[in-house]
C-alpha cells in the first residue's frame, strides 16, 4: 500500500456516512526516458521560464492565469482555486447503481483502491462492499481530486473496493464518424467458420503476465548496440506490411494456413511417450494371433 493516500473523505449512502481513503491501484510500467541533448557537445538541453522582453523568470512570480480576451487574463493565486467550495471534494456521494456492463469500457479510465480509514468505518464498508456483489451493481457518484472533478464507478474488488475515474461524454469520439464507409455485407460463411475455428483454438484465461513491453526489450538491445559500436548509426530494417486495400493476400489460404499451423504446432508438443503407446497397442494384436 502507498504510504500516503491521494484522497480522503466519505462515501455517502443516503444517511450513511463511511469514512475511507483512496489509493493508486496502478503504476508506470517498463519505460526508456530520453533526453534532448545538443548533439555538438553531447551536454542536456535545460529549459528556462521566459518572458518575452522580460527574460528569465522566478517560479515564485508565476501564477495560474485565464485567457479571457486576446492578451487578457484572469489571474488566480494556488489559495483562491484551493477555496472552491465543492462538496465531492470530501464527500463521494452515490447518487445511481447501475450494472456493471451497462458502462462501456472506453468510459474507464484509472482504477484506484478504496480502504476504509479506520476500524470503526469497516463494518459499514463491508456493507457497503457485500451489498455492491449482492446486487450486482455498481454505484456512480462525482469526486473532486487534484483539481478536477471525476465521474466514478464504485465496485466490489476480492475484500475490498475499486473505484475507477469515467471520461465524460464529451471526452469520448463518437464512433460513427469512423466505421460510416464500412459496408454492410454478411461475411462467407466458409471465412467465418474457419475464423471462429482459429478463435476457439486460440481460447483461453487472460493472465497479465504472459505479456511484456516488448519494445523496450528492443531499444535496450539498440542502445547496447549503439555503445559497442561507438556511436556509429544503427538503423533495424523493420518488415514491410502488404500495401493498403491490396488484395495480395488470399485470406482463405491464409485461414488454412493458421489452422493448419496450430494443427502442427500441437501435434508437435505431444510427449512422444504417447506416441510410442500407441505403436506398442498396434502390435499387441499381432502377438495374440502369433
Amino acid at each position: 500500500m502507498a504510504a500516503r493516500p491521494i484522497w480522503r473523505g466519505q462515501i455517502r449512502l443516503a444517511l450513511v456516512s463511511i469514512p475511507v481513503e483512496l489509493y493508486p491501484a496502478t503504476r508506470s510500467g517498463a519505460s526508456i526516458q530520453f533526453h534532448q541533448v545538443h548533439e555538438p557537445s553531447g551536454k542536456r538541453i535545460k529549459y528556462e521560464k521566459v518572458v518575452p522582453g522580460i527574460g528569465p523568470v522566478d517560479r515564485d512570480e508565476i501564477v495560474k492565469g485565464y485567457e479571457v480576451s486576446k492578451g487578457h487574463y484572469v489571474l488566480l493565486d494556488p489559495e483562491e482555486i484551493e477555496s472552491v467550495k465543492l462538496e465531492s471534494r470530501k464527500t463521494l456521494d452515490l447518487v445511481q447503481f447501475v450494472d456493471d456492463d451497462d458502462i462501456d469500457a472506453m468510459y474507464f479510465d484509472k482504477p484506484y483502491y478504496v480502504v476504509p480509514a479506520d476500524d470503526l468505518a469497516e463494518e459499514a464498508y463491508v456493507v457497503l462492499r457485500d451489498a455492491l456483489k449482492a446486487a450486482n451493481k455498481v454505484g456512480v457518484g462525482q469526486l473532486a481530486m487534484r483539481g478536477q472533478e471525476y465521474v466514478v464507478a464504485l465496485k466490489p474488488c476480492g475484500r475490498g473496493i475499486l473505484l475507477e475515474t469515467l471520461r465524460y461524454a464529451d471526452e469520448v469520439h463518437k464512433s460513427t464518424g469512423f466505421f460510416r464507409d464500412i459496408g454492410e455485407a454478411k461475411p462467407d460463411p466458409d471465412l467465418l467458420d474457419m475464423a471462429s475455428m482459429l478463435i476457439e483454438r486460440k481460447a483461453g484465461e487472460f493472465d497479465p503476465a504472459d505479456f511484456h513491453n516488448r519494445y523496450v526489450d528492443a531499444l535496450h538491445e539498440l542502445i547496447e548496440k549503439k555503445q559497442k559500436a561507438k556511436g556509429e548509426k544503427i538503423i533495424e530494417q523493420p518488415e514491410e506490411a502488404p500495401p493498403k486495400g491490396s488484395n495480395v493476400i488470399d485470406l482463405m489460404a491464409a485461414l488454412k494456413k493458421s489452422l493448419g499451423d496450430e494443427k502442427r504446432a500441437k501435434a508437435e508438443s505431444r510427449p512422444k511417450k504417447a506416441a510410442a503407446r500407441k505403436t506398442a497397442a498396434k502390435k499387441e494384436p499381432a502377438r495374440k494371433r502369433a
